[in-house]
């Protein structure tokens, strides 16, 4: 370097990895219910009903959310799964002047709490991540809203860069398709030729009413699992989509992942089950999939059900997610998904890219 010339600091770069939260102890589960409920992207409600009916239906879901979230010990892995993300995503991405941070929708750490770390890390640049691959008014969405609130009462300034999206990104999708040939190829092995197999993309629902309002969340659904099924390239595959986690008494998207199971007991076929909406564990499932919707298999006579891992920290996962991240981040400034530009027809009108 020339003499009197300064060497040029290296951008710190913040990734806020964003998800639902989870509660850590039998005694944050209803105030994790409430926090849930009482947003206004779930519960869609004028703002004087909603507190009074979300403690009305957190009320109810109490019990049966203690005795799931018991079978885990009491809490939920979320957390726990989600910084280990962080960490391997951290590593992975490569640059010692960047630094993963994870801020959670409706139980600790808050977007506040992550802001405030953020403020002192001193970024020149923050890459907002959500660690849910399809964008909807009500997780992405959510998380966005509260973040951008959050940041604004902790006084954080920083040019920010907002990851909408990534639910077909090449890289992540074969990733996602070696796991599940994993389990194709095991479920194929245990049933040998006794029955044919089905696989069962299970997302998390939605009401009806949320879609038909302009929301994409299952249009980039079905993107991912028609790139998925691309990428298996098994011959005649039988697959379907459904929806499971139905949370309020209104319509919700069909069909759903239970009576998908029953249609495979009439069927005589086999399922392999692929949580599609979710990249780590959590009681959707460990205990909506692998306990309740098996024992609905064994009730409805289906003759095999085997379920794919969510990705967590899978090595490849990482490496795909860490890709997307830098694309992501070399955008600088706004919005992008993942190929930068608007991905959802123009129909789906709550799509952030306007």
């Amino acid at each position: 370097m020339l003499y009197g010339m300064v060497e040029p600091h290296p951008r710190r770069l913040a990734i806020v990895l964003f998800n639902l939260g989870g509660p850590d102890a039998p005694e944050a589960i209803r105030p994790f219910l409430l926090n849930l409920f009482r947003d206004p992207a779930i519960l869609r409600v004028p703002f004087f009903v909603r507190p009074f009916l979300a403690r009305y239906i957190a009320g109810r879901r109490v019990k049966p959310a203690t005795e799931n979230y018991a079978i885990l010990g009491g809490r939920s892995p979320l957390l726990e799964l989600t910084r280990q993300q962080a960490a391997s995503l951290q590593e992975e991405y490569g640059a010692e002047d960047a630094r993963c941070f994870v801020a959670m929708r409706y139980w600790h750490p808050f977007a506040r709490q992550t802001a405030a770390e953020v403020k002192q890390y001193q970024p020149d640049q923050i890459l907002l991540l959500p660690l849910y691959p399809h964008f909807s008014t009500t997780t992405t969405g959510s998380s966005l809203s509260d973040w951008h609130e959050a940041a604004a009462s902790v006084g954080l300034i920083a040019e920010t860069t907002t990851l909408c999206c990534w639910p077909s990104d090449p890289a992540v999708i074969a990733a996602l398709a070696a796991l599940i040939r994993t389990s194709w190829q095991r479920a194929e092995a245990e049933m040998a030729g006794r029955a044919g197999l089905r696989l069962l993309f299970s997302a998390h629902g939605l009401p009806e009413n949320i879609v038909r309002r302009g929301d994409p969340y299952q249009f980039q659904i079905e993107q991912t699992a028609e790139a998925l099924v691309g990428a298996l390239a098994i011959p005649d595959l039988d697959w379907r989509i459904c929806y499971q986690s139905r949370a309020t008494p209104q319509k919700w998207l069909d069909p759903s992942t239970d009576a998908e199971v029953a249609q495979a007991g009439r069927d005589g076929v086999a399922v392999v089950v692929v949580p599609i909406a979710f990249v780590s564990e959590h009681s959707e499932t460990l205990v909506e999939l692998d306990v309740e919707y098996r024992d609905l298999a064994k009730r409805d006579g289906v003759p095999g059900y085997f379920r794919v891992p969510a990705p967590n920290a899978d090595p490849a996962f990482i490496a795909a997610l860490a890709g997307v991240a830098r694309r992501a981040a070399s955008h600088g400034a706004g919005r992008c998904s993942q190929v930068g530009l608007r991905i959802c027809p123009a129909v789906h009108k709550d799509c952030p890219h306007q």
